[in-house]
């Protein structure tokens, strides 16, 4: 089995998406995470407000590390088959954004995965989503052979 730490430590390293975006994470237990995320010029559509593809890549990472965390316990990785995403209000330059995911059915090769962000501040909900999750070996990407190289 995957050692927790190890892993996480490795897909910081390999996620350029996150570090591009000034995402942080935590992985709370397999299947459960919590995501942080700063507004910052980058992500804006307008002179003050997020675009709606900022929310929705962040929503992609909720929903996608949840499912994630939970496959590599089985030594499997994910990719995401489809999500869906509910704008409830608008972000604003400089909101700080927490997102929370967590599986919600695992079966042998589908994970479905709901999410939450909200403003780290007020905890007003921003946006909500669900997504589904393809599950399949690590033998099948070359991330097993960055991994075992790195520790």
């Amino acid at each position: 089995m995957i050692d927790m730490k190890q892993f996480v430590t490795l897909f910081k390293s390999l996620n350029k998406y996150d570090l591009s975006n000034g995402l942080t994470f935590t992985i709370n237990a397999p299947g459960s995470i919590t995501y942080h995320m700063k507004i910052d010029e980058q992500h804006l559509s307008s002179p003050n407000t997020a675009h709606g593809a900022a929310i929705a890549g962040f929503m992609d990472c909720v929903l996608g590390l949840s499912a994630l965390s939970q496959a590599v316990t089985e030594n499997n990785l994910t990719s995401t088959v489809e999500f869906k995403i509910n704008y409830i209000r608008p972000v604003k330059l400089g909101e700080e954004l927490v997102g929370h995911g967590r599986v919600i059915h695992k079966g042998k090769t589908l994970m479905i995965s709901s999410g939450e962000i909200k403003n780290a501040d007020t905890g007003e909900l921003v946006a909500m989503g669900q997504g589904t999750f393809n599950t399949y070996p690590f033998s099948k990407k070359d991330f097993l052979h960055d991994f075992t190289t790195t520790i």
